[in-house]
């Protein structure tokens, strides 16, 4: 579609939100879908976006990382590389993955009519389904790219703006293939519009957001805070900011008015990560984002407690699987920082296994009379190994595509070996 021009209309259905684009004649203006996005050129401009964070969320007392770098500059800086914080972004040239140039930015699909083209123009990135009614007629929907969700670690998933209602674009990126595929929970051959994205996926993928429901997918756009920012975790820094910089600054923590995370209990620290990671669905009238750092979860969230021979996916089950774990059970301080450092980028899968032999002596492995000290730093590799989940699952040609999530039950697995 980049580059060619058609005269459009609007259509009722085909697509799903009662609206698509039909082709009469294949001259004259260009498609152009009205929502508010980034330049497919220009980078979005970081002051505007601190400025929107900053408005969006002055009534809770937010800051924004910005404030946090003044006092904080390497925590900060190393904390923006990582997945947490990118997250979710707004669409930008090295935000989106997926490539946009002629050959690669096209997803067939099981449907031989039916095929979605991704563009990067002046006016931003676009997603477009491409229906043949006739070998004369053909039918469009072109949505922009609005919100990018997803380190790129594994895949990305896109969302678009209608009104005020926020969608899942039916085009997503995978990274171990290089490709476009189906999002999630889309079915291969179909081009619909209409799934919504709810409070309880933002407040996985972004720091704060003002509902407006109904209907359930329905928010006030300026009030989106992107990527897990120093807040989510730590609260609200107005009064933190505003102490330290009056004289004298706090003599204690109990004045900081900032909620430092090594200081809750056990407990309190592991609901923090599994109010992302644990698979828990919101109690019944406890609106989204009324959990705060320090709380008890479970006053939040339905966390069911799996047997313990049922089945937990290995994405959104970490906690429960950690719990699992001998090394989780034997210890009274074990929690998830003790292997994650979350202020800093970490790939290096030998740091991980530092922290088994803390405990552990490589040559007691099972495995350490044959193979000797080429295990050495692989710990992680067989007893946490990488395993498909069956909660996030995309198709492409035919194929369904699951991505392979690290098992958090620390264990021996006979079937993994090193590789």
């Amino acid at each position: 579609m980049c580059g060619v021009h058609y005269l459009v209309q609007w259509s009722r259905g085909l697509f799903g939100l009662g609206q698509s684009f039909i082709l009469l004649a294949a001259t004259a203006v260009s498609v152009v879908v009205s929502s508010a996005a980034s330049s497919a050129t220009d980078e979005p401009p970081q002051s505007a976006v601190a400025s929107l964070k900053k408005e969006s969320v002055a009534e809770a007392a937010y800051v924004g990382d910005e404030d946090c770098r003044s006092c904080h500059q390497n925590l900060v800086s190393t904390y923006h590389l990582t997945a947490h914080y990118i997250t979710s972004r707004l669409p930008a040239k090295d935000s989106i993955s997926g490539k946009f140039t002629a050959g690669s930015n096209i997803l067939a699909t099981l449907n031989t009519n039916l095929f979605f083209e991704m563009d990067a123009t002046e006016q931003g990135f676009f997603q477009t389904a491409v229906m043949r009614q006739s070998p004369t007629d053909m039918v469009y929907r072109a949505e922009r790219f609005d919100v990018v969700i997803g380190s790129s670690r594994k895949g990305q998933t896109y969302l678009f703006w209608k009104g005020g209602q926020l969608f899942e674009l039916p085009v997503s990126y995978w990274v171990g293939l290089d490709e476009w595929v189906n999002s999630p929970g889309y079915r291969d051959g179909s081009a619909f519009f209409s799934k919504g994205v709810t409070p309880r996926c933002l407040e996985c993928h972004a720091t704060s957001f003002k509902s407006l429901t109904p209907p359930l997918n329905r928010y006030d756009k300026t009030s989106l805070v992107l990527g897990i920012t120093c807040e989510k975790c730590h609260g609200p820094g107005g009064g933190h900011a505003a102490r330290y910089r009056a004289q004298p600054p706090p003599k204690s923590p109990s004045e900081t008015a900032i909620i430092n995370t090594a200081r809750l209990s056990r407990d309190r620290q592991i609901d923090l990560c599994a109010l992302c990671h644990s698979g828990g669905s919101p109690l019944p009238s406890v609106p989204s984002l009324s959990y705060k750092p320090g709380d008890v979860l479970a006053k939040f969230l339905d966390i069911p407690i799996p047997a313990p021979n049922a089945h937990v996916d290995v994405h959104g089950g970490q906690v429960h699987l950690l719990k699992r774990s001998r090394c989780f059970q034997s210890s009274e301080t074990m929690t998830c920082t003790t292997c994650h450092n979350v202020h800093t980028p970490q790939r290096d899968l030998a740091t991980f296994a530092s922290n088994c032999l803390a405990c552990h002596k490589v040559e007691r492995c099972g495995v350490f009379p044959k193979l000797g000290h080429e295990i050495d730093g692989k710990c992680v590799i067989c007893h946490m190994p990488l395993q498909p989940t069956d909660q996030i699952i995309s198709s492409v040609n035919g194929k369904q595509l699951q991505p392979e999530v690290r098992n958090h039950q620390i264990g021996i697995y006979p079937e993994v070996h090193l590789p």
